[in-house]
This record gives C-alpha cells, structure tokens and sequence, in this order.
C-alpha cells in the first residue's frame, strides 16, 4: 500500500457534504458582493460613483428630485471600494454570494421587483437534467480569474462529480454552455459555432461580470459587452470571479435542483 493511499483511508473523505446537506460551503470569512441600504445615503453624496471603475453605480435623480446612487450588480467586480468611500454606510461589506439570477433586470437595484414573485424553472428544465448535468466551457476573453475557481470544482472539497455535474470537452455531448469573459471579437465566431453545435435543449450560464456586462475591458475595441445580442443566457451570474459555491449554486438552478436568491438587486434574508 501506497503512503498516499494509507493516508487517504485514514482521513476519510474530505468533500463537502454542501449543498446536499450542511451550511459547510467553504466561503466563511470571504468577501462577497457589497449591500446597499438607500436609506443611509445622504442627498448629492457622489463618492462611490466617483470610486466605481465599472459604473456599476450612478447618480440619478430620484422622485424626490435628489441625486441618489442606480445600482446594478452585474457590473460590479466586488472590488469593495464604493464600501471604503461611503461616509455614512450605505455601502458594507458582506458575505453574500448566491448572485445568479433568471433575468438580467434582476441584478439591479429596484424594490418593486425583489417584493414580486419571480417564475423558477420550469418542469421542462427540470426533467432532462435532474440528475446529471454536462458542462461545456467557453473562455471568451477571460482574464482567467474565473478560470481558476472553475478548476477548484474539481477538487477534493467541492467535488463537482458527486452532485452528477460534469465537464466536456465536446459541444455536442454539452447541455449548458458556461461562458466566461467579456466576448473578445476573436471568440465571437468560435463561441457562436461553439453553441450551434450543442444538441437541443441547450442552456447558456453568462459566468462572471466580463460575461454579463463587459466588465473592467468591455466595450473596447477589442471586446463586446458580455453575451447580451450574442447569445440567449439563462442564468446571469456576476462576480470578479465568482467563487465555486456560486458557481455550483448557478448550475443548480439550470438543474432545477435550487433556486434563485436574488431578486431586485438584493438577496433573501
């Protein structure tokens, strides 16, 4: 018997028993996205729209005719500093991390859409891949963040196998298309054939914020905008990367096996 082999067998599993069971996801102590509370924000106040590289918070006016922040997660890189800049606390750190949502409307700021009842997945998502779920990855211009908390899926902990989650290295044995970056105009025409060649039904997870809005580079002459006019997404998950428990959370919901926690640009309590 091998010393790598004694060992294994005397540690016993070191895999996560989440989400099937447990709270043990692995992201005690990490910075997730920040939480707004308009109620603290003071009128004309423009200090973290000056502080955000992405715009993923301007200045409007509000009824009340003061200029109050617009909010829209799925340009935010998490990069914490609007939450440095606030005077008053507005913006604080968090947790938070279960991003993916149905609809892009979603991942902004808009009470009247968390308080609404918001469709889940259909029984027709939810037949064809209850049990197993084959992945393929498309790296549209990445910076590689994402890439790595991909590969971490794969690891002992997370052991993305055991929830019968896999990737494939072909599009035509695929059921979700997972892209990552912000569609480079060099991808633009490999993603595209990427797509036509999954069988039907297909799904498409926009992965990380280059994937959902374009992200720090988007726009450029380089790069689009995300996967919006590219491709029909299904799940919008933003993060600067996404960490692998979203990632799980996000392919869960194409499964039909959870649901979405983001409604409105807030998460459930």
């Amino acid at each position: 018997m091998s010393l790598w082999t004694w060992f294994g067998l005397k540690e016993g599993s070191a895999s996560t028993d989440w989400p099937l069971k447990g709270n043990e996801d692995g992201q005690q102590g990490v910075l997730g996205m920040p939480r707004y509370d308009p109620g603290k924000c003071e009128p004309e106040c423009d200090a973290c729209a000056s502080a955000c590289v992405t715009h993923a918070i301007s200045l409007v006016s509000s009824t009340d005719a003061a200029v109050r922040p617009e909010v829209d997660w799925g340009r935010c890189i998490v990069c914490q500093r609007c939450t440095e800049v606030c005077p008053t606390g507005a913006f604080t750190a968090s947790g938070d991390w279960a991003l993916g949502v149905h609809e892009r409307a979603e991942l902004k700021w808009d009470v009247q859409m968390s308080e609404r009842i918001v469709r889940e997945v259909t029984e027709r998502t939810r037949r064809p891949f209850a049990r197993s779920l084959h992945v393929r990855h498309v790296d549209a211009g990445s910076c590689n963040g994402c890439e790595s908390e991909l590969q971490a899926l794969n690891n002992p902990y997370y052991n993305l196998h055991r929830l019968g989650i896999f990737f494939t290295p072909s599009p035509r044995f695929a059921d979700v298309l997972l892209v990552t970056g912000p569609v480079t105009k060099a991808m633009h025409g490999p993603l595209l054939e990427t797509w036509e060649a999954m069988p039907v039904p297909r799904w498409v997870i926009a992965t990380g914020t280059c994937a959902v809005s374009g992200g720090v580079s988007g726009g450029n002459y380089a790069c689009g905008t995300g996967l919006d006019g590219v491709l029909p997404v299904d799940i919008y998950l933003p993060g600067c990367p996404p960490n692998p428990a979203a990632l799980i959370h996000a392919l869960l919901m194409i499964a039909g096996r959870s649901r979405q926690r983001m409604r409105g640009g807030q998460i459930e309590r």
